[in-house]
């Protein structure tokens, strides 16, 4: 999915490679229509979210992106990533950002 994340970015103002790359996504799609997200019955039902940061890893505006998923047991049930609103200075910032879209 975060192949899809980040051609959408440029979905204003696309490039070649970016053509390229939704077609490679598209073939991956088509040749994997078996794959997918299994969840199985089962007694364990705790609610866990993860969540995570790269600092300033857009090197365009240096904004950093977020990431968090969300486990039901142990079958994963909500995820996204989104690139953050403001320009984070210190590391630890990014992540709090992070923490904060995770309980959001």
């Amino acid at each position: 999915m975060l192949s899809v994340c980040m051609c959408a970015r440029f979905q204003a103002a696309p490039k070649e490679s970016h053509h390229l790359a939704v077609n490679r996504i598209l073939r991956y799609l088509a040749y994997t229509p078996t794959l997918g997200l299994w969840y199985p019955k089962g007694s364990e039902f705790d609610l866990v979210g993860f969540s995570d940061a790269n600092y300033a890893g857009d090197k365009v505006d240096c904004r950093s992106t977020s990431g968090t998923c969300h486990f039901l047991g142990r079958s994963l049930v909500c995820w996204s990533s989104k690139k953050q609103n403001c320009v984070s200075l210190p590391t630890a910032e990014s992540e709090y950002i992070a923490a904060g879209s995770c309980c959001a």
